[in-house]
């Protein structure tokens, strides 16, 4: 058996040895609209491109930065990749933990430029849980924590066929990245020096 899976835009990937010039957006974004979220155990289909773009809108409401909301949109893009692995059986999995971890840092490093910061993890991480807390409850009736977690947002748990998702994953990637280019230049000008003229 090969150690590579052939992705959506037919690109041999690794998942294991990851290459970040193989690391495509679309392939992200077809893929994560097709995964469903709980291992297919909610009463509808939704999938993890829309947990993630509910998890974007989260951000905007909560005023986080430009970057915490890119992180948002693609804290799950690993599942692209390497599937998804509920959380009793992951923490198990403490091999599987570190090849998520580094293909997740690779993926924020080639689309936000760097690592996430402490503080952006912790952002990211408290509205996954809120997400998901929303998102069980709204699909089984079950209420995973002893007391609601805050949420800003009004999350849209029926977006639509998989095609409007990836296609609204897409257009958030791409705006949320034109912005964070246009914050970038503007806190690092290019600064002009004259030239001299040689004195005649």
């Amino acid at each position: 058996m090969s150690d590579f899976i052939t992705t959506y835009s037919k690109i041999n990937f690794t998942p294991l040895e990851p290459d970040i010039n193989e690391i495509e957006i679309k392939d992200i974004a077809h893929s994560l609209s097709l995964l469903c979220r709980a291992n297919g155990h909610y009463e509808k289909f939704y999938s993890v491109g829309a947990h993630c773009i509910n998890c974007y809108d989260e951000a905007v409401s909560r005023r986080e930065s430009l970057r915490v909301q890119l992180a948002c949109l693609l804290h799950d893009a690993t599942e692209a990749y390497m599937s998804d692995v509920t959380r009793p059986v992951k923490k198990n999995l403490p091999d599987y933990q570190v090849f998520e971890e580094n293909l997740a840092d690779m993926i924020y490093k080639k689309y936000l430029g760097s690592s996430l910061t402490d503080y952006e993890k912790y952002a990211v991480k408290s509205i996954d849980d809120a997400l998901l807390y929303y998102e069980f409850y709204e699909f089984t009736a079950v209420k995973l924590f002893d007391e609601p977690p805050y949420i800003a947002a009004t999350p849209d748990f029926f977006q639509g066929d998989f095609g409007r998702v990836e296609k609204n994953f897409l257009n958030i990637f791409k705006e949320l990245s034109e912005k964070l280019k246009e914050e970038e230049k503007n806190r690092n000008p290019v600064i002009k020096i004259p030239l001299l003229r040689a004195a005649q």
